[in-house]
Order: structure tokens, then C-alpha cells, then sequence
């Protein structure tokens, strides 16, 4: 009788057998592909961003009513660090769409994955990690202008601009955001596809995500330019954009996990 377990991640290979030697423009036929996966059944993946936009809007929304405006521009960013978790209903669709099976709003949203827990540990740690970048942003705006008030997101901006301390902040911050961002890209963007897909745990999938990232590192530059340019778009939209870039990425990022994976 054939076993029903899902299969196991095979140990993680050696660091040759990592490089896929792909160019950077296949990152495009990434996108390209993301595409074709939201066109089939769009409404699930409107839905999807749909459902995406609202509770960043409602948290954008109670950011400013309890006055902690001053947290906007991390938790933003700090989006990006949860992003792939968020979006592991896209990739079970993208999943369902390769292997031919029905696409249903309710299986993208009601996801088990292979790896079971392992997958809500990850969330876990991701969103640990972006409270920890949310908290090293304040830090570094105490250590440039001390303990005053925050003076609201219409006068910081000439202050970040304007003064010394101010560009001083924007170079430490660029660094430091840099450094998370990385850092969080590349434990994340292929651990959550690989613990949707096959059977393994967080850390594992962490390390080998890290790994292939590093690996395949003129491809994987080229993928994050051109997520973190969607995402920016989508702020200059008033996050709107988010109800399509969010599900084409998501799509995009299944197959560039399978292009890199297998």
C-alpha cells in the first residue's frame, strides 16, 4: 500500500548541488508566471488581496488613532519580513494550479502545508523578527534626537531631510533596515514554500532557504528588486495596490521556489 505521508525534505544537499546558475532576468519569467497563476480563477487571488489591503488598512488605521504614528514607517517595511507568511495561501494555490486541482478561496485560506506546526513556528519567528526591527527603528530615533515627542509623519520628514541628525538617521537606518531586510528575505522567502511542499522543520527550512538564496544570489537580487519596487508602488497607491502586487507575488515567489528547488 503506498504511504500517505507527505515526503521529507532530503538532507540539505552540498553547496554545488545549491547553484542553479539562473540569469537574472529569469526573475521576470517569475513575475510572468505569477501572472498566468492569478488569471486562473482570479477572483480567489483578488479576494485574497483584497483580504490583504483590509487589515493593512485597519492596522495603518490603529496605528494612527492610538497615536502611534511613530511605528508607521517600521511596521511598514517590517510588512515585508511577514510577507512570505502571509502569503502562503497564494502559494497553495500556485501549488494546486501545477498539479492540476481544483482552486477554491476556502483551501487557500484554510492551508495544513506538509510541515504541519513548523509552518505557524515560522510565522512565529517572523513576526518576532519584525518586532524586533520595529523596536531597533525607535531605538535609533532615540539615539539621533533623545527622548522628544514624536512630532508626527507631516513635520518628520523636514526634519529627516533638513538637519544633520536627520540624515545621520537616514544613512544608520538605511544600513540597519538593509541588514534586517536581507536577512529576513533570505531565511524566508524559500522556507515557507518549502514547508508548505514537503515535510521538514522551521529551522531546517530556514537554513536551506538562506543557503539557496546565497547560491543563486544574481537571480535572487534581481527578485527582490523587483518585490520591494511592487511593494513601494503599492504604498504610493495608499496600499491599494496591495490587492493585486500582493497575490502576483505570492504566485511569483512559488515558482521562483520551484525554479531554485528542484
Amino acid at each position: 500500500m503506498k504511504s500517505s505521508l507527505p515526503a521529507v525534505a532530503p538532507p540539505l544537499r552540498p553547496e554545488s548541488s545549491l547553484e542553479r546558475g539562473l540569469p537574472a532576468a529569469a526573475a521576470v519569467q517569475w513575475l510572468a508566471a505569477g501572472w498566468r497563476d492569478f488569471k486562473v480563477k482570479p477572483a480567489s487571488s483578488l479576494a485574497y488581496g483584497v483580504g490583504v489591503f483590509i487589515v493593512s488598512a485597519v492596522i495603518v488605521a490603529g496605528l494612527y488613532s492610538y497615536e502611534m504614528d511613530y511605528i508607521l514607517l517600521p511596521a511598514l517595511a517590517g510588512f515585508m519580513v511577514v510577507g512570505p507568511i502571509v502569503a502562503i495561501g497564494l502559494y497553495e494555490k500556485s501549488r494546486r494550479v501545477a498539479a492540476g486541482e481544483t482552486v477554491r478561496l476556502a483551501d487557500m485560506i484554510l492551508v495544513g502545508g506538509a510541515s504541519g506546526g513548523q509552518l505557524w513556528f515560522t510565522g512565529v519567528l517572523l513576526c518576532l523578527l519584525m518586532l524586533l526591527w520595529m523596536r531597533a527603528a525607535v531605538i535609533l530615533y532615540a539615539l539621533f534626537f533623545g527622548l522628544l515627542p514624536f512630532p508626527g509623519l507631516d513635520q518628520v520628514m523636514s526634519i529627516l531631510f533638513t538637519t544633520p541628525n536627520g540624515w545621520a538617521l537616514l544613512i544608520v537606518g538605511f544600513i540597519v533596515g538593509a541588514l534586517f531586510a536581507a536577512f529576513s528575505f533570505a531565511i524566508s522567502v524559500f522556507a515557507v514554500p518549502m514547508l508548505l511542499d514537503v515535510r521538514t522543520d522551521a529551522l531546517t527550512a530556514m537554513g536551506t532557504s538562506m543557503a539557496l538564496v546565497w547560491n543563486n544570489l544574481p537571480v535572487m537580487l534581481a527578485w527582490g528588486a523587483i518585490v520591494l519596487g511592487l511593494f513601494v508602488l503599492s504604498l504610493v497607491t495608499g496600499l491599494l495596490g496591495l490587492i493585486v502586487v500582493f497575490p502576483l507575488v505570492g504566485h511569483g515567489t512559488w515558482h521562483a521556489y520551484r525554479a531554485i528547488r528542484t
